[in-house]
């Protein structure tokens, strides 16, 4: 499945609008033949890494002037490196810190300005390099990700010093990734925008994908008023924690951008909390609905929204609510399954609402591993929540839902589809009375009718009983009469004698 678009004229060394060419009245108004994909991929890649260095190491040397007691390093190397630093961290790049161990608890907010200069970076190769295919949309990605990676294993290598030493392996698995993926969905984007490109895929993945989206969607905006709300209901601890570090103006603003960045993990780990498993702050710590048992945290502003009591607070119904969130993702994503195509096979919409509840339990437990990590080989070293636990907890809850869910819109969907068909059946195919008596035999219709209720007459209904080329063998209901008919004829030719011919006279 492609589309196609009008592509970039490429124009023949002699053609008069070319510059240089005989004739040509300036190179202003030609048209240069396009780059080949690997050049445009490699200055997009180029473009993407020095744009995200250029915005952390502002902020770095910002942080160095205001607060110079953070420990940012010494002098202009040292900023650099820091930002380096930093531009690794936000590609999910863990580091290995002397005398302390590794640090993998790394905010997931960062992540976001890298992801949007390559979704743009994306759209930028497609337009310069003229890919005008869907088809050829992985190629751009990968001319863009394969340098993009060796860019993030120099940076690796550049920023490693004897007190911090990012991971080169995990700079450049994770910043290929990273660049394939947003890469890939920004060239995508250049090529149609993305209520066609949904459209381009089959009803019945399409459907599963959206009931995940929409699921993820709902446990997205439960974390998001549950961390809000805790933070809110223990905002005098949050701002006791802020005066005690004594910023000054500079760090404050830095500060809040830690915390700002830090607003992902915050919000997974209260969907880990909605979900049953909870979190943990430390060995032998659970933040949990069923009670939480926390050691000493660190000092920093946001971890003072932890619940700190052994049992919830509030009143007794809250967390019933809380734990009944999933449940509710698990009906969205089967109805929306199911609403976007419905099923005359019974016992097919169960298994598709299942696919999309499992698959959104799936996305919250990979959330759940990327947004933990260790601070530290000491305590500290299991912090967040756990991925296995967290989606094989979802995948149970979210999907068996929406598997119940989208069997009952399902049938309800069905049930509809069959009155409608059925009445305008009834009223458009319905035949003139028959010549005979009464008491004769209706005839065909009634099959006939019957038939177009049962195959053809569910509209936007997908049917998964065809084979994989769509044929569909029609039954003919006259062919029984039809066949009886020339039985009699041939039964009776031998008895009919032939007219006499004028010799047998």
């Amino acid at each position: 499945m492609s589309v196609s678009a009008e592509p970039r004229p490429v124009p023949e060394p002699g053609d008069p609008g070319v510059s240089g060419a005989p004739g040509s009245s300036g190179g202003a108004a030609g048209t240069q033949p396009p780059r080949p994909l690997v050049v445009t991929g490699g200055i997009a890649a180029c473009a993407a890494v020095g744009s995200g260095l250029a915005v952390l190491v502002t902020l770095t040397a910002i942080g160095w002037i205001t607060a110079p007691h953070v420990g940012i390093g010494t002098g202009l190397g040292g900023v650099l490196r820091t930002a380096a630093l930093l531009w690794l961290v936000a590609h999910h790049v863990g580091f290995t810190v002397r005398g302390a161990g590794r640090i993998g608890m790394l905010p997931l907010g960062l992540v976001l300005l890298p992801g949007v200069i390559l979704v743009m970076a994306g759209r930028w190769v497609v337009r310069v390099g003229s890919v005008t295919r869907l088809r050829h949309v992985g190629y751009a990605a990968v001319a863009l990700a394969f340098p993009y990676a060796l860019l993030a294993g120099a940076l690796a290598l550049a920023s490693s010093t004897a007190v911090a030493a990012p991971s080169l392996l995990q700079a450049v698995a994770a910043s290929f990734l990273l660049a394939l993926v947003a890469g890939g969905l920004g060239a995508a984007r250049g090529l149609a925008p993305w209520s066609r490109l949904a459209h381009l895929l089959p009803a019945r993945p399409r459907s599963i994908i959206l009931g995940m989206l929409g699921a993820a969607a709902i446990l997205g905006l439960v974390g998001s008023v549950l961390a809000a709300v805790s933070l809110a209901a223990n905002l005098s601890g949050v701002r006791a924690a802020s005066d005690a570090l004594g910023p000054g103006l500079g760090g404050a603003a830095l500060l809040l951008l830690a915390q700002l960045s830090y607003v992902p993990n915050a919000i997974i780990w209260a969907v880990a909390y909605t979900l049953g498993p909870g979190f943990a702050f430390g060995a032998g710590t659970v933040v949990a609905p069923t009670g939480t048992v926390l050691g000493a945290v660190p000092a920093f502003p946001m971890l003072a929204a932890l619940p700190s009591g052994a049992h919830p607070g509030g009143p007794a119904w809250l967390p019933v609510l809380v734990l009944a969130m999933p449940y509710v993702a698990g009906v969205f994503a089967g109805v929306v399954t199911v609403r976007i195509a419905p099923t005359p096979v019974i016992e097919a919409a169960p298994l598709w609402g299942f696919a999309a509840g499992a698959a959104a339990g799936a996305l919250a437990g990979l959330a759940a591993a990327f947004s933990g990590g260790p601070l530290g080989d000491g305590r500290l070293a299991a912090v967040g929540p756990s991925g296995f636990e967290v989606g094989l907890v979802a995948i149970l809850e979210i999907g068996v839902t929406a598997a119940l869910a989208a069997a009952a819109a399902n049938w309800l969907i069905l049930r509809r589809s069959g009155r409608r068909t059925s009445k305008s059946s009834r009223s458009s195919l319905r035949p003139p009375a028959p010549d005979s008596g009464p008491g004769s035999d209706p005839g065909p219709w009634t099959g006939l009718g019957l038939g177009l209720v049962k195959t053809g007459g569910l509209t936007g209904v997908v049917d998964e009983s065809d084979d994989a080329d769509g044929h569909r063998i029609y039954f003919n209901p006259w062919a029984a009469a039809e066949d009886d008919h020339e039985d009699e004829d041939e039964a009776d030719w031998p008895a009919q004698e032939p007219p006499a011919s004028p010799d047998d006279r």
